[in-house]
């Protein structure tokens, strides 16, 4: 299995302190941890510092990273899922001085926002998912992972996998069906 991981040389040259490699590695990774975090928790700044931790951790481990047991962006992608889930907790866990600000759902002024506006509606049905729901839609639509992949990622079967996808699917379309053509 070692041997049809991709990141296997890379990893190896990280582990040796190879500043090239760290960039390589930081290039090749970035875009998709960036978007899953920024997926999972809605925020950009937050979504940063997920990745930043995420990559910091990367480094550590480099040296200790056994091939074999998991692919390394099987790996990393549970790295930044679970940085998220630490958020994504402490947010709860933050009581609220008062109600939060009402946002005008209704549609865009101006028709050139409408895609903006689309965007938006998406994200905030994607947000209001159930976690595991969340995380499953966004690593097999967004991340682009197979089944297998994020399976695995999850640490479930690809059965409870695409339970987990159906459901998150049966929201998202409930959540926008005002959005659907007949």
């Amino acid at each position: 299995m070692a041997a049809s991981d991709p990141d296997e040389s890379l990893v190896r040259r990280v582990a040796s302190g190879d500043p090239a490699a760290v960039r390589a590695l930081a290039a090749r990774k970035l875009p998709r941890l960036m978007s899953l975090a920024h997926r999972m928790l809605g925020e950009a700044a937050e979504a940063e510092d997920v990745v930043q931790e995420t990559m910091i951790r990367a480094w550590r481990q480099a040296p200790s990273w056994t091939p074999g047991a998991a692919r390394f962006d099987t790996w990393l992608h549970r790295v930044a899922l679970n940085l998220c889930y630490d958020r994504l907790r402490r947010r709860r866990e933050v009581a609220l001085e008062g109600a939060p600000e009402q946002t005008d759902d209704g549609p865009a002024p101006d028709r050139g926002l409408e895609a903006a506006d689309v965007g938006r509606r998406v994200s905030a049905a994607l947000q209001a998912l159930p976690d595991r729901q969340r995380e499953a839609v966004t690593l097999c639509h967004y991340q682009d992972l197979t089944n297998i992949e994020a399976a695995a990622v999850m640490g479930v079967s690809v059965e409870a996998l695409e339970s987990l996808l159906s459901r998150g699917r049966r929201a998202l379309r409930a959540a926008l069906s005002d959005m659907m053509e007949p």
